[in-house]
């Protein structure tokens, strides 16, 4: 059942993240356009189950924003962006476009589902790069009144 069928359930939106991962990541290594990554992947891989308007979403909204999103991270890497290792560019990068796009999407959940992704694709302890880093940008991108939250 997809998005279209019936409510949004966070397992429909933690496979939609996982699928986009692994699209954006694909991405990074062809340069192929998104609509060609995203059409494959709805042939090819097992989607089902997948809130795939979201899929959608994530995959064209960060191919398309990837500059602005490299930029508001950026800052908070201890090396230059062309030597982060892809996985973790793109899970940076997709939890940087939840934070500025999709702010229906609280903070604590994006972060926790970046770790997520990062301990079931990355290096062991990417995990703990990838909390780093989204936590200052989630204190860089907040409003005043957000950045009391965060902090609480």
């Amino acid at each position: 059942m997809d998005a279209t069928e019936g409510a949004v359930t966070p397992t429909m939106r933690h496979k939609a993240r996982h699928f986009a991962l692994q699209a954006v990541y694909q991405w990074q290594m062809t340069g192929d356009r998104a609509a060609e990554i995203e059409k494959q992947f709805l042939e090819e891989q097992p989607i089902r189950g997948a809130d795939l308007d979201y899929f959608h979403d994530l995959v064209s909204g960060i191919i398309a924003n990837s500059d602005h999103l490299d930029e508001t991270f950026e800052p908070y890497i201890s090396r230059p962006l062309k030597d982060l290792d892809e996985v973790d560019k793109a899970i940076l990068r997709l939890s940087t476009f939840e934070l500025l796009y999709r702010q229906d999407v609280p903070y604590r959940v994006v972060i926790n589902e970046g770790i997520m992704l990062a301990k079931e694709f990355a290096e062991q302890d990417s995990h703990k790069f990838v909390n780093g880093v989204l936590d200052k940008v989630v204190r860089a991108i907040r409003t005043p009144a957000q950045k009391s939250e965060v902090q609480a």
